[in-house]
């Protein structure tokens, strides 16, 4: 026989080696399910035991994944070998607790075995991140473990129970890859399965023993891909209103609250916090699990990332903070908290007034306001005067300038922020809230609106706020300003082009209370060289009941005919004749009208028409 090749020499050498590493490797998995065994008759810290059972699973699993093979370099293998070692070790000397822990023998007492139990417990985690290191520094093979297929559309409820279960055990005891596989297959699976099947798999998760907690635990998971996939899988059962408040007995609250208020995670991983809130705040019983956990403080941190131009914030998770905040101020002793103590009002102003926030974060934030200061019976005083306090009136009004490079969208949302805080009628504005929107050259901006052309939903915002300003004025020196303003030829104008029935009745009703101040009378009778004649030539006779717009505009002309050169006017006109006819029709306010022109020198004129 010739003598060995090199090659062959160090083969040789190899076989050793591999078979000791084959060895080590069967010593810990026997000394880990061992342990597992054993543990079972622990009667004292069971809660401990079974946090060390779990890791002891999770190391199991992991070592039981992994295939021996001849490629394997030294480096590797004395690695490998140190933590086989290490892992042995720890569940020989676990094993010698249990006796302890059965209540027969405290060797030290309670206290002494609390604290061995986290030693081991710290030990066993330690061992866990070191096989997570190795798996992820491609030294170790995984082996080719049995996967189960997702179920077919429409498959048995056992089929998918089966699947759920197996990714909730990969979840539960896999090694980091697998447990980012499986953490990816669950939310596909919740993702696409879609309406029925959507509902089954998420059905089959809440349903599964600890399967919340399993999610939970990922939730906290140090691997950003896990926790993103975990959040995802949440927010998508949270989606099912059925479910919600199993999640939130589960205990998700808390870890979603952690990860949105955390600098650690992307800014993707927040949005997703803030989706799950949102999903599970649609349901007001769960509002008081989030403002418990911090939420309200971690919410408006978002949004002071954002809005301050700093941090990881985005404009979507901005967006979704202020979705979840609305759904928690809908409680009125956490909308209170909000203003009273967490600050809400002057973040949400900042967001508004602009600055590095985008347009939907400050429509989101104007709603937000407007929200805060409407919900409850009639809305709350107290919470709408700190709003106004904090600069809300000049922040809304500035984004009504023309000139800023705010959207159609952000304009009518501020429009209407400003009525549910100033101009509500079912409100009681604050004192000097309508003196802040003249100051701020309120009148001029909603002026400026109503003459738009082409963009009838914005004009018709503008149309409600003016119809505010003139019905609702809490003063005869507020039509005053509104008439000063230029706004009578401007109502005058939606009523002769307006095609919507509600627009011309709020114009009808805006010009009726502006005329009833003598000054804008007189305003409107003098300086409208066509003002009156339009008013007559809108009226309808041929209506067969006069609709509510011809009779504001009847009241209007009762107005104008209280002076006689608002008389004369009328009277001088080619429409008088619409007026005519409604009172030969017995229209109450027409033949009043008619009666008050029929006196002295203008009695000639409808002589003839009817015997007063």
């Amino acid at each position: 026989m010739g003598e060995a090749t090199g090659e062959e020499a160090a083969a040789a050498s190899q076989e050793p080696e591999l078979a000791d590493e084959q060895g080590r490797l069967a010593a810990a998995l026997d000394a880990i399910s061992s342990l597992v065994s054993d543990s079972l008759s622990a009667s004292l810290f069971p809660l401990k035991w079974q946090l060390i059972r779990d890791r002891l699973n999770r190391l199991h699993a992991g070592l039981a994944d992994i295939t021996i093979d001849d490629d394997d370099n030294n480096g590797r293998c004395d690695a490998f070998a140190c933590l086989l070692r290490a892992v042995a070790a720890t569940a020989r000397e676990g094993r010698e607790l249990v006796p302890r822990s059965q209540g027969r023998s405290y060797g030290g007492g309670k206290l002494r075995l609390r604290s061995d139990l986290d030693v081991l417990s710290a030990a066993l985690d330690a061992h866990v991140a070191r096989l997570d290191e190795l798996h992820a520094s491609g030294a170790l093979t995984r082996a080719r473990a049995l996967v189960v297929p997702r179920p077919p559309p429409g498959a048995a409820r056992d089929d998918v129970r089966f699947y759920v279960r197996d990714l909730l055990a990969r979840l539960r005891v896999g090694g980091a890859e697998m447990r980012r596989e499986a953490a990816a297959a669950l939310a596909e699976a919740l993702r696409c399965g879609g309406g029925v099947d959507g509902d089954r798999y998420a059905r089959a998760v809440v349903a599964s023993e600890d399967g919340v907690g399993v999610l939970v635990a990922l939730l906290e998971c140090p691997d950003a891909r896990v926790r993103e996939e975990a959040l995802e899988a949440v927010s998508l059962i949270a989606a099912h209103d059925a479910h919600r408040g199993d999640l939130v007995v589960g205990g998700v609250v808390a870890p979603v609250v952690r990860v949105l208020d955390s600098a650690g995670p992307a800014a993707a991983a927040r949005e997703r916090a803030a989706r799950v809130l949102c999903r599970l705040t649609e349901n007001s019983d769960n509002a008081w699990a989030v403002a418990a956990h911090g939420g309200v403080t971690a919410l408006l941190n978002a949004c002071t990332d954002h809005g301050s131009g700093g941090g990881n914030g985005s404009g979507e998770l901005v967006c979704a903070a202020c979705r979840v905040l609305r759904n928690l101020a809908g409680v009125d002793e956490i909308r209170k908290y909000m203003v009273a103590d967490a600050g809400a009002v002057p973040v949400l102003v900042a967001l508004a007034q602009g600055g590095a926030a985008d347009d939907a974060s400050q429509i989101h934030a104007m709603e937000l306001l407007a929200a805060m200061a409407t919900t409850g019976d009639g809305g709350d005083g107290s919470v709408r005067e700190a709003i106004i306090q904090e600069g809300a009136v000049e922040s809304l009004v500035a984004a009504l300038d023309p000139s800023s490079p705010r959207s159609s969208k952000s304009r009518e949302v501020a429009l209407r922020a400003i009525d549910a805080l100033c101009l509500s009628s079912s409100q009681t504005a604050p004192g000097g809230a309508t003196d802040r929107l003249h100051a701020a050259g309120f009148l001029d901006r909603v002026l400026s609106l109503l003459r738009l052309n082409g963009d009838s939903a914005l004009q018709h915002c503008a149309l409600k706020a003016a119809h505010r300003l003139c019905c609702h004025a809490s003063s005869e020196e507020a039509r005053k300003a509104v008439g000063d303003a230029g706004f009578m030829p401007e109502l005058v104008g939606v009523l002769l082009h307006a095609k919507s029935p509600e627009a011309r009745e709020m114009a009808a009703e805006a010009l009726c209370a502006l005329v009833s101040v003598h000054r804008n009378r007189k305003r409107f009778v003098q300086a409208e060289d066509r003002g009156v004649a339009q008013v007559l030539q809108l009226l309808r006779p041929d209506e067969e009941k006069p609709s509510a717009t011809t009779r504001f505009l009847l009241s209007t002309l009762t107005h104008l005919a209280e002076s006689s050169s608002g008389r004369r006017k009328i009277v001088s006109s080619e429409h008088v004749r619409n007026l005519e006819k409604l009172a030969q029709a017995n229209v109450p306010e027409a033949k009043r009208i008619v009666k008050k022109l029929g006196g002295s020198k203008l009695r000639s004129i409808f002589h003839g028409i009817w015997s007063l």
